[in-house]
């Protein structure tokens, strides 16, 4: 029997003045009054706070000499991998522009204080050399935040990057998070971006090649496959190439298809770390394999795609966004959905996509979660979250240095949905109440090899503009999902 809707859905305020006010003052607010502009105004403002904010990459003075140093070595380490691989060239920004890899240079030095991680490259299935890097716990580790004895073997995770040269170094944070927690990771690049290379090599030889002549059989990329990198069929099959990678072993070690000249890692370096067991509990019947997928931007339409094909994927996270076109939802999946996209807007360009701003009016769509695969997800009875935090952009998963827009605060909450969706479906700990809580512990990295803990207020870092919801099923297996209340606030 079906039960009424359990949802979760905040208003956020930054304005000095309106910080006192309740919820529903805010909701009510037009766009015709003076404060609603005024309170956007701020709200823009705030999508910059990544680099402006307190604590910020401005603001925090460990940051910009972090950066320096590891601009020198990422871009020198790149060279000298592609100069040892000539015939594998990645023709890409992640590999001629100085930093494109970085990351969060703050971050330096996780490896040797609070986990472990080994570079990996293997093939995909067109033969172009996919460069990647596995996370896991270290020895004997406990949780940074319970204290808890870290005990293997761990759930998995693949995170697949955003299109647009996005490169797996932007993603190392939330590699980071999980992996501490006990997770194993991988992370890689797509076929044309970052580190790995952007021809296939079709004839098996040591040299690229493809015949972009040839027409693709249906379904399949172009007669060059892979090329240009930015199609969804290309983040699909690095998803899918990745997976097979992360569950290879001594045993069954990975094909590694068009390799001739290449060095590659014949199988994945964390495999005894990861647990292959069976999950006696699966979210989904059939899916037993403890793997969960996660991608962004297009990385996010692939992994969408992949959780209602591949049994071997057991939850999903899409980071700005969730899409039901093309998808079949299956597994539980956490939206993470921006506000902005590459740009930020005032209120009047609020409509269309986050990534398209068209004119907008009457102001923001509130219940613009119908355009994201949330709706398509509570149809269909499969357990799913949907949450913007405030002030957040299409590039708030991204770790990029001083440029483009980013909130404060807006990856660190983007974290720990991740961490509690997936200690629920992949470790079945926690139940819902750790998702529906109000305020969070983070730990921050804050430079010279520390992590500072920071508290997030949800009601603060959730947007006023747009609806965040959830439905997932309670205790007794029936799934909460009523569709006139759960967007309770936003009716």
């Amino acid at each position: 029997m079906r039960r009424p809707a359990a949802v979760l859905t905040a208003l956020a305020l930054s304005v000095a003045g309106l910080a006192s006010a309740s919820p529903g003052a805010v909701a009510d607010l037009a766009p015709s009054d003076p404060a609603y502009t005024v309170r956007d105004t701020a709200n823009v403002a705030d999508a910059y706070g990544r680099i402006t904010g307190p604590g910020g990459q401005l603001r925090n003075p460990a940051y910009l000499t972090a950066l320096q140093r590891d601009v020198g070595e990422t871009s020198l380490a790149q060279l000298l991998q592609q100069a040892a691989s000539p015939t594998r060239p990645a023709l890409t920004a992640g590999n001629v522009f100085p930093g494109w890899n970085v990351g969060n240079p703050l971050r330096a030095g996780w490896e040797q204080t609070r986990g472990r991680v080994a570079k990996v490259a293997f093939t995909n299935r067109f033969g172009a050399l996919l460069r990647g890097h596995v996370y896991r716990p270290a020895p004997g580790a406990r949780d940074p935040y319970t204290g808890a004895v870290l005990k293997g073997p761990f759930p998995g995770v693949v995170i697949t990057t955003g299109s647009v040269q996005g490169s797996e170094g932007m993603y190392e944070w939330l590699a980071h998070d999980l992996a501490e927690r006990g997770y194993v990771v991988l992370t890689y690049d797509v076929q044309g971006q970052g580190t790995s290379e952007t021809l296939p090599h079709e004839t098996g030889d040591a040299l690229p090649f493809c015949n972009p002549f040839v027409a693709p059989a249906e379904g399949e990329m172009t007669g060059c496959p892979g090329v240009p990198s930015q199609q969804l069929a290309n983040f699909v099959v690095g998803t899918k190439d990745a997976l097979s990678f992360f569950t290879s072993s001594p045993a069954k070690p990975y094909r590694n298809p068009g390799s001739a000249g290449a060095s590659v890692t014949a199988f994945n370096p964390a495999w005894r770390h990861w647990d292959r067991s069976p999950d006696p509990r699966p979210a989904t019947p059939g899916r037993t394999t403890r793997i969960a997928i996660v991608g962004h931007s297009l990385g996010a339409s692939a992994v969408s795609q992949v959780q209602g094909t591949d049994r071997r994927v057991a939850a999903v996270v899409a980071l700005d966004k969730l899409q039901s076109d093309g998808a079949r939802p299956v597994v539980p999946a956490l939206a993470m959905q921006s506000e902005y996209g590459f740009t930020v807007t005032p209120w009047w360009l609020s409509g269309g996509s986050s990534l398209a701003p068209l004119p907008s009016p009457a102001g923001p769509d509130r219940r613009r979660e119908k355009a994201t695969g949330f709706d398509a997800w509570r149809r269909a009875g499969v357990d799913s979250m949907l949450v913007v935090p405030r002030a957040s952009t299409h590039l708030e998963y991204t770790d990029i240095p001083l440029a483009l827009p980013a909130s404060r605060h807006g990856q660190a909450l983007t974290s720990v949905y991740t961490q509690r969706w997936l200690d629920r479906y992949l470790k079945h700990r926690g139940g819902s109440a750790p998702l529906t809580a109000r305020s969070f512990r983070y730990l921050e990295p804050v430079g010279s090899g520390r992590w500072a803990p920071i508290t997030l207020r949800r009601d603060r870092l959730l947007s006023f503009y747009y609806c965040s919801a959830y439905a997932v099923r309670d205790r007794t297996g029936a799934l909460r999902a009523d569709p006139d209340t759960t967007d309770l606030g936003c009716r």
